[in-house]
């Protein structure tokens, strides 16, 4: 059986602990991409000499031509600068656009069967970008989002409690970023409604530390921003992806009429399967919900509003 292959684009901290992870996972066989001459390759070395430990044998190389990566099953894009303190995930829209075009080009070119998971930040603009640039097909282009912001809740959540972190179930929507909506009436405990373990206050502080928690860790390690929870939240979409698992994950999707949204990525829940987002599901929005929603997309659009393509 052929092994899928991975290309993760941007050696970073995230591509880093990307690397790692779909490797030691045996995921499929890594080339990690940097424009960084050495940078991809020594980590890649690094991870390679360190497989006989973690019982992989997958193959993990560096490159920095685009050419490297052609047959790629899975491609997931870090590419871009990271937030410093003070800083909103929208400040990095002008420049990491234009890396995002680099990208969605040397992707287009070279693994054009692909399916694509976007991580670079401002998200739901980079991977509206990626879409525009590339042309590929919507299922085959998707954004990793409310997965991350899904999974900080549910620590958050678990930690308040003093239970599992696998027994909490979450769900966030809308735009990555301080307006995404947790949606609190669909966040279980083991099935129990967390609005029945917890007071609305706790639950409060709780939905706004979500909506700040990638800021949160800029503030503490001042030089980068948060690398392990969001490779992680990618590895989770990949792993359906590649696996088939058709796991139910909230993700940036494009959507074309769903929740009455047409053509902005939005985070929406969906199926990923071996054929990319295979279908959105639709869930039923209280009033307060689908007003936060709305306003969640709105801001989504003026932040695409600003791409010049």
């Amino acid at each position: 059986m052929t092994r899928p292959r991975i290309a993760l684009i941007g050696a970073g901290n995230i591509g880093g602990v990307l690397a790692e992870q779909a490797a030691y996972r045996e995921l499929g066989d890594v080339v990690l991409f940097d424009v960084v001459e050495g940078l991809p390759q020594g980590k890649a070395l690094d991870l390679a000499e360190g497989a006989p430990i973690a019982g992989s044998d997958m193959r993990i190389e560096g490159a920095n031509r685009y050419e490297d990566i052609a047959g790629a099953a899975l491609v997931i894009i870090t590419a871009g600068l990271a937030r410093k303190p003070g800083m909103s995930r929208d400040d990095l829209l002008k420049t990491n656009l234009e890396i995002m075009k680099q990208v969605a080009c040397g992707v287009r070119d070279h693994a054009p069967d692909a399916t694509v998971i976007v991580i670079s930040n401002p998200l739901d603009a980079m991977v509206y970008t990626f879409k525009q640039v590339s042309g590929f097909p919507k299922n085959r282009v998707v954004g990793m989002a409310g997965v991350l912001d899904s999974t900080r809740l549910r620590s958050f959540i678990a930690w308040e409690l003093g239970v599992s972190v696998e027994d909490v179930s979450a769900l966030v929507l809308g735009g990555h970023g301080d307006t995404m909506v947790p949606l609190v009436r669909y966040c279980t405990v083991a099935g129990i409604p967390v609005q029945r373990l917890l007071s609305k206050q706790r639950i409060d502080a709780l939905v706004e530390r979500t909506k700040g928690a990638g800021g949160e860790v800029v503030a503490l390690l001042k030089t980068g921003s948060a690398f392990a929870s969001p490779a992680l939240a990618a590895l989770e979409m990949a792993e359906s992806i590649l696996r088939d698992k058709k796991r139910v994950l909230a993700c940036a999707c494009l959507c074309e009429g769903e929740y009455g949204v047409d053509g902005l990525y939005v985070g929406v829940p969906c199926v990923l399967g071996a054929g990319g987002v295979e279908r959105i599901i639709e869930i039923e929005l209280n009033t307060d919900e689908q007003a936060l929603f709305d306003a969640s997309v709105e801001h989504v659009r003026q932040l695409v509003a600003g791409i010049e393509l």
